[in-house]
């Protein structure tokens, strides 16, 4: 839209359907999203509304929510129902605090798809082999990159804790401070969107593919999770005393209960399940545990004031507003129903066949498509919609030939 037209207030209006439109193009069918396949006003967010600074001409950037005509939210918008679940919490006098965790690589170029990703050459003319986890120089050859990232970060009013490489080749992770979930979930989008065009602006690439390199760990946008009392703001995971509470317990119930029918919301893509079957620190169940990287739900050390939840399913490839709709809502299903959880577990364990999770996008699926506890807390339109729309990217990826295949199983089936 002009300046002109969003400045005059000018609406702006988008096809319903636009909200199921599958990642590689193409819609369900229309009875998904209503059979007229009707308007929805997009109404920007004045608090989000940001001058870009990565570009020469200028330019701004509005995040909006998807409302029906009659001003209501539309229920296939996730910012919508990210909103909704805020509410809930509201409702009950408490409010959700997050804060993600955002995995991300940085490649070279890849303009023939058939081809591995590379990563990129630095300053010093070499590129990185994988040995720079957690190293203090490790980006150094990035250093043009990174610091416009930083800039721009600053000059959006994007908040960064800590920054550093992870262990993946040329990949790396961004801390965004604790806060308001509906203003974590915009800060997330608004930076990975950030990432891709600052690195298109120095001749790289950012993928956040939830698996991009074989043998190397994946990217994952873990989400730390607690509730304060809108009253006073005290942890309600904590109690006086400092010890945990049973509202602490029951948020890790309503997580463990919800997150086999919630896979496909956090994991929402054929490759994530790549980075789930493959762990590298990235478990593929619902367990809980003090400070254990191999349980789905960690609790990590901290004092009483920051106790939290950890969630440890969502990929970097997961949509922020959905993911962390989807754990709160869970957490919060926990809380009214005053729901108890498994023992913990500590050191090396064995799943437990009840706490085990989908492992491939089919069966997530399958999985959501059974949920009634699913269609009750975020709407049938909403669930039985993005089934559709997930099950046409399934059947688009069933459609091609791996190249695994042909080297393994045409010369041995």
């Amino acid at each position: 839209m002009t300046a002109e037209g969003f400045l005059d207030g000018r609406r702006l209006q988008m096809a319903r359907g636009v909200l199921l439109q599958c990642i590689m193009g193409g819609y369900p069918p229309a009875r998904f999203y209503g059979s007229d396949d009707g308007d929805l006003a997009l109404v920007a967010d004045p608090a989000q509304t940001h001058r870009l600074p990565w570009t020469q001409q200028p330019r701004a950037f509005a995040i909006c929510d998807a409302d029906e005509l009659t001003g209501a939210s539309s229920n296939l918008s996730t910012r919508g129902q990210l909103k909704a679940v805020i509410a809930r919490y509201a409702a009950l006098g408490l409010a959700p605090v997050v804060a993600t965790e955002l995995e991300f690589f940085v490649f070279a170029p890849n303009t023939d798809p058939s081809q591995p990703f590379q990563p990129p050459t630095g300053l010093d003319g070499r590129s990185e082999d994988g040995h720079s986890a957690f190293s203090v120089s490790s980006n150094n050859g990035l250093r043009p990159f990174f610091s416009e990232v930083y800039a721009c970060m600053a000059a959006l009013g994007l908040p960064r804790d800590t920054f550093m490489h992870e262990m993946g080749v040329s990949q790396f992770e961004i801390n965004l401070l604790h806060g308001d979930p509906l203003l974590l979930a915009d800060q997330t989008f608004l930076f990975k969107h950030l990432l891709k065009e600052v690195a298109l602006k120095h001749g790289l690439i950012v993928v956040c593919m939830a698996k991009p390199l074989a043998h190397t760990p994946g990217s994952s946008m873990h989400i730390h999770q607690s509730i304060v009392d809108i009253d006073n703001g005290h942890n309600v995971f904590s109690g006086e005393d400092g010890q945990p509470t049973a509202t602490f317990r029951h948020f890790i119930a309503g997580q463990q209960a919800c997150m086999a029918d919630f896979t496909a919301l956090f994991a929402p893509n054929v490759n994530s399940y790549q980075r789930l079957c493959h762990p590298f620190a990235s478990p593929n169940n619902a367990c809980w545990s003090h400070d254990n990287r191999a349980a789905g739900l960690r609790i990590p050390a901290s004092s009483p004031v920051a106790r939290r939840v950890e969630n440890r399913l969502p990929g970097a490839d997961a949509n922020p507003y959905l993911a962390i709709a989807a754990s709160l809502a869970a957490g919060l299903y926990g809380i009214e129903r005053r729901l108890e959880p498994s023992d913990p577990i500590q050191g090396e364990f064995e799943v437990p066949d009840n706490l085990s999770l989908p492992c491939t996008l089919h069966a997530a699926l399958e999985r959501l498509k059974r949920s009634q506890l699913a269609k009750e807390l975020f709407g049938k339109e909403f669930i039985e919609g993005y089934i559709a729309s997930k099950t046409m990217e399934l059947t688009s990826f069933y459609d091609e030939i791996t190249p695994w295949e042909r080297r393994v199983l045409a010369a041995q089936a």
